[in-house]
């Protein structure tokens, strides 16, 4: 029995800084997706959304409140949180029902509007929220943590600024190319080192911004496809969600420690292992994929992707990047769409926003940044307290 789902329709909002609840986001990549699918709403037997904590209630119950919104109609309604990787539990939610014979159209929304700024807990004392702790005990602020790991890879691997930078200049021209993109300019290596210092050694553009925006898809079963006739959709293959085993040989803020009771030898990262699972699950590996769309939250945490995903070898990230293996027109080109870097975070729609990407690109679609024969894609996403993603999807 195949495990694939098909991938009828995809839909998003642009990325940007509007000041619009996020429900009215949600909204429209929603009835972009169905457009896409050329079904109407009617049609879909199950919504799923990714929550907002940030939304307030609404954010919570964003399923409900994205059906409400879409007018309500009957359809099953499920909520996840998962932190960034709120999307792609979504859509393995969304598979799970799919696979279980529960429904056969299922619609999954994520939408923000994020605030001002950089992200941080919600006000006042929380000791039992790692979140809290680490910003209020040890001052690991995100920026903070991007920096820590960025100094970790010049400690390891020689990596330096200039080498970070490069990342943004890939991306950004990549971005540029994207209508959805909130950024849409190219810059320098030496604009990059020009911008203000926000944790040494990362400057303000080797980090994302916090943005509005909102993606969304529409999944069926194999066989409702084949039904619609048409050509064929591109495929969900696997979704992982693997957690964290103990000990890890890095820390992953917040998640500070655990129960050593169940440690047994070192582990892989927690990155390296929900690569791994997609693999696994898949039936392939790093040398099938044409393209990759990761969780640059800062150009030196895009590095570590490379190699978790086995794109080359631990230590060689630098190596590849500067080949132009990762950029348009490369090997396995890495963030085509801009990424993070060019949308910035709509957290609850970014990993599905990475899918969309996925799809546009197996079907052809992606105009100047398509990347030529694209057959399959991973995407690759990290949230708090463990949760992670990574999809492969094929054509």
């Amino acid at each position: 029995m195949t495990r694939d789902i098909a991938v009828l329709g995809a839909g998003m909002h642009p990325w940007g800084k509007w000041g619009r609840p996020f429900a009215e986001y949600g909204v429209a990549a929603a009835r972009a997706a169905l457009a896409d699918a050329g079904l109407e709403w009617s049609a879909v037997r199950s919504v799923v959304g990714a929550n907002t904590v940030r939304g307030g209630y609404p954010g919570h119950v964003s399923g409900a409140t994205f059906a409400r919104a879409l007018g309500k109609q009957g359809a099953r309604v499920t909520s996840v949180y998962a932190a960034c990787a709120s999307g792609a539990q979504a859509v393995a939610t969304a598979r799970a029902q799919i696979l279980a014979g529960e429904t056969d159209v299922v619609l999954v929304v994520g939408a923000d509007a994020a605030p001002k700024g950089f992200f941080a807990p919600s006000a006042g004392a929380r000791p039992d929220d790692p979140d809290w702790l680490r910003f209020a005990l040890l001052g690991a602020t995100n920026p903070a943590y991007f920096g820590l790991y960025a100094r970790r890879r010049m400690a390891l691997y020689g990596d330096t600024a200039d080498d970070f930078a490069l990342v943004k200049v890939k991306n950004a021209a990549a971005g540029a190319q994207n209508p959805l993109a909130r950024y849409r300019t190219a810059v320098t290596a030496e604009e990059v080192a020009a911008s203000p210092v926000v944790c040494d050694p990362l400057r303000l553009l080797d980090v994302c911004a916090t943005s509005d925006g909102a993606a969304a898809l529409v999944l069926s079963s194999m066989d409702f496809a084949r039904r619609r006739g048409g050509p064929s959709p591109v495929r969900i293959r696997a979704v992982s969600t693997v957690s964290p085993s103990f000990p890890q040989q890095t820390v992953d803020f917040p998640d500070l420690a655990t129960d050593s009771a169940v440690a047994a030898a070192p582990a892989p990262g927690i990155r390296a292992s929900l690569a791994q699972a997609a693999y696994d699950e898949a039936g392939m590996g790093p040398d099938d994929i044409d393209l990759a769309e990761v969780y640059d939250l800062s150009t030196a945490l895009e590095l570590d992707w490379y190699e978790d995903l086995r794109l080359c070898p631990r230590g060689d990230a630098v190596k590849l990047l500067r080949s132009g293996a990762t950029a348009l027109g490369g090997r396995v080109p890495v963030n085509a769409s801009g990424g993070l870097a060019s949308f910035g975070e709509a957290v609850p729609a970014q990993a599905i926003a990475q899918v969309c990407e996925l799809v546009t690109q197996l079907r052809g679609a992606a105009g100047a940044r398509q990347v030529p024969g694209a057959r399959i894609g991973i995407t690759a996403n990290q949230g708090l307290f463990g949760h992670g993603s990574a999809v492969v999807a094929m054509r």
